[in-house]
């Protein structure tokens, strides 16, 4: 079986929980017209991404409601985020919504990987994860 980054230079294997991808991908859909670029992106990832339960996904992975800590290679900046669906999303609290560039670039990742991937201008970074937490669900 050939990887998926075989094909994707810069763009490492990437892991999904099965009802997000699903629903990510409904959401991508729907405003594809209004955020063509980033809907189109995660698009791609969710296609080439391993399909996981809730349950066998590993914990290092960056699912929906992850807190994230990643550097950009091109700045030295490091931020810690959490990644969450659009309307969750406040950046001044360090809420990101998937439908960033940076958030769709994120989702899937594993600690200690990284990707090239394009900010909001089109530049191309170097986005690398430092750390990866999932909080546990509200009951």
């Amino acid at each position: 079986m050939t990887s998926p980054s075989s094909s994707n230079p810069g763009r490492p294997p990437i892991h999904m929980i099965d009802a997000e991808a699903d629903r990510l991908t409904e959401l991508a859909l729907a405003r594809e017209e209004a955020l063509p670029q980033v809907c189109g992106l995660l698009l791609r990832e969710i296609n080439r991404a391993s399909i996981h339960t809730a349950r066998t996904i590993p914990d290092d992975i960056v699912v929906m409601g992850s807190i994230v800590t990643f550097s950009d290679e091109t700045t030295g900046a490091v931020r810690t985020v959490q990644l969450v669906y659009p309307g969750d999303a406040d950046i001044s609290a360090g809420r990101i919504s998937i439908l960033t560039p940076v958030g769709a670039g994120l989702i899937g990742l594993r600690k200690g990987q990284s990707i090239r991937w394009p900010d909001r201008d089109g530049d191309i970074r170097t986005l690398s994860i430092v750390d990866v937490a999932t909080p546990a669900p509200t009951p």
